[in-house]
């Protein structure tokens, strides 16, 4: 249901106009880009992968700056940016799923609050689980051969996007020892490269920007995608790994692992808050309605270049990127989940993690 609506919404706003954007001119002015993570992750980037093209459609032409405000699981970078207000439209700001999942949970870390701020643009991604070659050997389609085995992973935290794989592999009946604290997924990986971590993942971008690389060299071995969406609500094949089975598939081949009830409904529903929508960019509280729709019709024109499929496989990967009322109904699927699945989650932190969000 999400997906076909915010297809129906991306049909309604395929073609933009902005008759009034013409008074915004950013020529010889420099955006600043907000990434609340480290500069070696997925949202570096996938920022990176768009400054560049906004920089060509915004009128003036201005540079656009990826800076980065590691620290907290994001909430440090996502409680700054709570407190600016707009000034000359060259700030922007980019989320991810480990800054919407702590405000979904009510982390008391958490002081923004993401209605109040004017979402632009958004994009789904994917995420590939992967293994050392060592135990890569014992991977079978099935986590039969590997419930046995002790595995450590670098993760940003308990209650953040990383809950999505710590609860899959929980599900797989694994042995997956977090060491918390990292300030972004490509801290993990440097973890895993290290030898520190024995199993890892990351999102598309930081998979095909480094980790398919050490897949080539011999020194990863591919697990799972947690898998795409498609527009019955489904989880099917992930379109940038479709070669890869979903973490939804070695859930069925695997003894104990259960793909209906309780656990894994509460795991699809945070899946779906945190990758379908999984990271969008935003101005701040009390940016003029002509500023935003600069900026909509900016990134609007980015996904309609004819070399845009081409060029986002190869560095975000094959999905939907959402503007104007489409990004504003993405942002919203993106930060719900129902009660239930958030009850669960909650129960889940406190009793495998002595994680209390109370």
């Amino acid at each position: 249901m999400i997906i076909k609506q915010l297809a129906a919404s991306v049909a309604a706003t395929a073609i933009l106009t902005a008759p009034a954007v013409a008074e915004v001119d950013f020529t010889g002015e420099t955006i600043e880009w907000v990434i609340p993570f480290s500069e070696t992750g997925g949202s570096a980037k996938w920022a990176n992968f768009f400054a560049p093209l906004l920089s060509e459609e915004l009128p003036g032409n201005p540079t656009v700056v990826v800076k980065f405000m590691p620290g907290a699981g994001s909430t440090k970078g996502g409680n700054w940016f709570q407190e600016q207000e707009h000034e000359d439209g060259t700030l922007m700001f980019g989320t991810s799923g480990s800054t919407q999942f702590p405000y979904l949970l009510d982390d008391p870390r958490v002081r923004y609050e993401y209605s109040d701020w004017n979402p632009v643009m958004a994009s789904g991604t994917g995420g590939v689980a992967y293994l050392n070659p060592e135990d890569g050997a014992k991977f079978d389609g099935t986590a039969n051969d590997l419930q046995d085995i002790d595995f450590i992973y670098g993760s940003q935290g308990a209650t953040r996007l990383d809950l999505v794989p710590l609860l899959a592999w929980s599900m797989l009946g694994m042995n997956v020892e977090p060491v918390f604290g990292i300030k972004g997924r490509g801290d993990g990986r440097l973890m895993f490269e290290r030898g520190e971590a024995t199993i890892d993942y990351q999102t598309s971008s930081g998979y095909l920007g480094a980790s398919a690389d050490l897949v080539e060299q011999g020194k990863a071995v591919p697990m799972m995608t947690w898998g795409a969406l498609n527009e019955a609500g489904d989880i099917v094949r992930d379109p940038t790994f479709p070669d890869i089975p979903t973490f939804k598939e070695v859930c069925e081949a695997t003894d104990g692992c259960e793909t209906s009830g309780e656990t894994w409904d509460a795991w699809k529903a945070f899946f779906v808050a945190g990758f379908p929508v999984q990271k969008i960019a935003f101005l701040p509280q009390g940016t003029p309605q002509e500023v935003i729709d600069t900026y909509t019709a900016a990134f609007d024109t980015v996904r309609n270049r004819d070399n845009f499929p081409e060029i986002a496989a190869n560095r975000v990967g094959k999905y939907e990127v959402f503007v104007g009322e489409s990004a504003q109904q993405a942002t919203r699927a993106g930060t719900a989940v129902s009660p239930e699945a958030k009850a669960f989650v909650v129960n889940w932190l406190q009793e495998e993690y002595g994680v209390s969000l109370n």
